[in-house]
């Protein structure tokens, strides 16, 4: 496979500019004068998946956050940060985590490899396996046993983002946002729902619900 020099980067960022700016005179103008999309995508850092043309829809549409596996780690500021920005700022109407079949971060983790700094990251993923383990004892094959932990992945991923105090208060001020968890696969390039979404507080188990300063309490 050819390599492309950096230099050929800037050439063809220069015909894709000139090629959207024929086909739309006004879309950049219109794209640097405004940010509100409806949607934030959590999505995986692999090539493979690019957000925007999974779902049809341009630039300045959807608002994306990506890492390995897809994963929504109550300490890890930086997605944290990009889900307040979302819902408080940009007031997202859906929360989509969208993972996919045959995803190395979720693979790594299931082989038990050693791969160094990473493990840690995806050792959120060895607790899903975990939780799990009598779905993954009653299956045979090991493609089967990784697309299994790939789709429970992106479920607790949805409830991961449900329990934030982010969304509870959003919930809780009656903000209209719901969170769902979507799989993609590679081999042809289709999305599945995966039934988990969530639109209010008493879609999450009590004990994870907070007493939002929203609501009150003596009512």
């Amino acid at each position: 496979m050819s390599r492309t020099t950096i230099s050929e980067l800037f050439s063809r960022n220069r015909e894709w500019a000139r090629q959207v700016h024929e086909s739309d005179p006004d879309f950049f103008k219109t794209l640097a004068s405004q940010q509100s999309p409806e949607y934030l995508w959590i999505g995986c850092s692999d090539s493979r998946v690019p957000a925007n043309q999974i779902v049809g829809l341009l630039p300045g549409e959807v608002f994306v956050h990506r890492n390995v596996a897809n994963m929504v780690v109550h300490t890890d500021f930086n997605c944290l940060t990009v889900l307040q920005y979302a819902v408080d700022v940009l007031k997202v109407k859906h929360v989509l985590v969208v993972g996919h079949y045959n995803c190395g971060g979720v693979k790594a983790a299931f082989d038990d490899a050693d791969n160094g700094l990473i493990d840690n990251w995806l050792r959120n993923i060895k607790d899903v396996q975990f939780a799990h383990q009598d779905k993954f004892d009653a299956l045979n094959g090991y493609e089967d046993k990784l697309d299994l932990l790939c789709e429970l992945n992106i479920m607790s991923q949805v409830a991961n983002v449900c329990r934030t105090t982010i969304l509870q208060n959003a919930w809780a001020r009656g903000q209209t946002v719901e969170v769902h968890g979507w799989i993609y696969r590679l081999q042809d390039g289709l999305l599945r729902d995966l039934n988990c979404s969530a639109s209010r507080a008493e879609h999450i188990p009590e004990m994870y619900r907070i007493i939002s300063k929203h609501v009150d309490i003596d009512s």
